[in-house]
């Protein structure tokens, strides 16, 4: 399982992390996971809602940057956040992704609200190969 770290001093009005993965795969489901818990208390959600998500991009920070915007669009229009996925990265020609994400409804009674992100951007955005499988830097507008 990949890893994630909350960068305070990159950004003050926003949120910066650092996500690590064994793989694209681990690293876009990490990724995942770090992005609801910035939106919510995790612990606080019910899994009830599951979905099936497919995305393609030219390239695979495009990719990462649109799975993401996926996510924080999914929580904007359906009051919905995913709190875990199991993904499938494959390249052929393009970038293809293809997800089962599963999670619940926002609930003003029970789930512990945190940021509520708008967007991710592209300031200090990256996303690489390393010796241990691949790294991504992300600043979310919240």
């Amino acid at each position: 399982m990949g890893q994630y770290a909350f960068l305070d001093a990159i950004a003050v009005a926003d949120c910066a992390l650092e996500i690590e993965g064994r793989s694209l795969d681990d690293l876009f489901e990490t990724a995942a996971r770090a992005l609801a818990e910035v939106m919510v208390d995790p612990a606080t959600m019910t899994a009830t809602v599951a979905r099936n998500l497919s995305l393609t991009a030219p390239s695979i920070d495009l990719l990462f940057y649109d799975w993401l915007s996926e996510l924080i669009f999914l929580k904007d229009r359906e009051e919905l956040v995913f709190t875990d996925a199991v993904v499938q990265v494959r390249e052929a020609g393009d970038y293809q992704l293809t997800a089962r994400v599963t999670g619940g409804p926002i609930d003003r009674e029970r789930t512990g609200l945190r940021a509520d992100v708008k967007a991710v951007t592209f300031h200090q955005f990256a996303i690489e190969p390393t010796t241990r499988g691949w790294r991504a830097r992300v600043v979310l507008d919240i």
